[in-house]
């Protein structure tokens, strides 16, 4: 497949950029062996390595999985790029900032359930990655377990910056204003309503279609996210593979100073190229990145009684060596139909053995109050393992008195990062101002009905 040929320079317009981002082609199908040059004949036909590449390019292979994993399960991809990655200066420990890493032992495991607002206005002059805000994890890096949640809030976009992370791949959800994911294997645009996943490794700089940009990032330190297995469902359904679009090859051809960070076990390390590293002219492989449109997800649900457990919602899972039991799973409430009969519609009272981070990202969720002080876009909670959680009160009121005739959920679109590990949150999480204080209350009045 082709692509874009060489990139615009950094920079620009927003209305520049968002053009760009319509003009965007994309290459389809979660998992394929992708292929794709910016210039024709950039691709060697044949062999990976020729002594000679074309166009006195430089053969590289970026592997996200070990050589010798199961073809099913190995990551890897070929890129053909102007200079290879190893002509670089050292790298240097740098701050950062509200970045934090694991293995969040700083915390005490808190069994309460916690919410937050929306992060707060970002100072100006923040970009995407000084605008990440670590709530908290589990697991560790350097032994590639465990996962991270964090938040971003920026208001300018990255300009002679690249951002890469040697610790996992990152899992974004935009909740307000649309990104432009500039990345070594081309262009990918993220709106409220999709989701872009960046690869373990793969470098790129995030620039803003809009004033401002807020939203959630999960990274994943364990085996990558993949489609789950639909077991009794069938062939079809949930996500379907060819929903997700992978880039095409766009390069830059940039030699001035651009600072690229990378994360590396926790900390972010920098380094002054004398280039961007943006530059891959062609390639072809299976470690790529993604985006996805939540609102094409295929819901499956009940047409007889009962909620179905939320694992049927799955999207993504990051699976680990028990059958079943995910390192996380990446869940979307999305547009549906309710039509069980004689039944509790919104999810029900429970604990479980996960722990359960939520948020939203339009609109308002069936089993929770919005409005101020509630549930909100932006905002999120956080349900501990075995921690107690459902319907807040108003909502269990309204629903066990509703008529249960056929209803639309249309007006709000809300997700879960799932972890079967207890996330540890961050001093910063658990002091911040916009920590709701009062999160207990919404359960509060749930009165007894059983007589006396």
């Amino acid at each position: 497949m082709s692509g874009h040929g060489q990139t615009t320079d950094t920079g620009g317009t927003a209305a520049g950029r968002a053009r760009r981002a319509a003009a965007l082609e994309y290459s389809a199908g979660f998992g394929n062996e992708h292929a794709s040059e910016a210039l024709p004949g950039a691709l060697p036909v044949g062999r990976n390595s020729p002594q000679r590449a074309p166009h006195g390019l430089y053969a590289e292979q970026l592997s996200g999985s070990a050589f010798t994993e199961p073809r099913s399960e190995n990551r890897r991809s070929w890129l053909y790029r102007i200079r290879p990655s190893a002509a670089h200066p050292p790298l240097r420990r740098t701050d950062g900032g509200t970045l934090r890493g694991a293995s969040f032992a700083e915390a005490v495991p808190d069994p309460n359930r916690l919410r937050w607002d929306p992060l707060p206005e970002p100072a100006p002059g923040t970009d995407w990655a000084a605008g990440l805000w670590t709530l908290g994890g589990n697991g560790d890096p350097a032994r590639r377990t465990g996962m991270a949640i964090h938040l971003y809030h920026a208001n300018t976009s990255m300009t002679d910056r690249v951002f890469g992370d040697a610790d996992g791949e990152l899992l974004i959800v935009p909740e307000l204003g649309g990104l432009l994911l500039v990345t070594e294997l081309g262009v990918l645009a993220a709106d409220p309503g999709e989701i872009a996943l960046i690869p373990r490794g793969v470098r790129f700089r995030v620039e803003l279609l809009d004033e401002r940009a807020r939203g959630y990032v999960c990274e994943n330190y364990g085996r990558p996210f993949r489609l789950p297995d639909l077991g009794p469902i069938g062939a079809n359904g949930l996500a379907n593979p060819r929903d997700f679009r992978a880039p095409t090859a766009a390069y830059e051809d940039v030699e001035r100073p651009v600072e690229v960070v990378t994360k590396y076990c926790g900390n972010l390390w920098s380094a002054t190229y004398d280039h961007s590293p943006l530059d891959v002219v062609a390639w072809h492989g299976t470690h790529t990145p993604y985006v996805y449109d939540l609102r094409r997800f295929n819901v499956i649900g009940t047409i007889s009684y009962d909620h179905p457990d939320p694992s049927i919602f799955t999207v993504l899972t990051a699976p680990t060596d028990t059958p079943g039991l995910a390192a996380v799973d990446f869940v979307v409430f999305a547009p549906r139909w309710l039509v069980g009969e004689d039944t509790f519609r919104p999810p029900y009272f429970h604990r479980n053995v996960m722990s359960e981070y939520m948020g939203l990202i339009e609109g308002a969720y069936d089993a929770k109050t919005a409005g101020e002080g509630g549930f909100v876009p932006g905002g999120g909670s956080l349900h501990p393992m075995m921690s107690a959680h459902g319907p807040d009160r108003e909502t269990f009121e309204r629903a066990s008195a509703a008529e249960l005739r056929p209803q639309k959920l249309d007006d709000g679109l809300a997700f879960m990062f799932e972890t079967r590990w207890p996330v540890l949150t961050t001093p910063q999480a658990a002091e911040a101002g916009h920590r709701q204080k009062g999160y207990d209350g919404v359960w509060q009045g749930l009165e007894r009905h059983f007589p006396s």
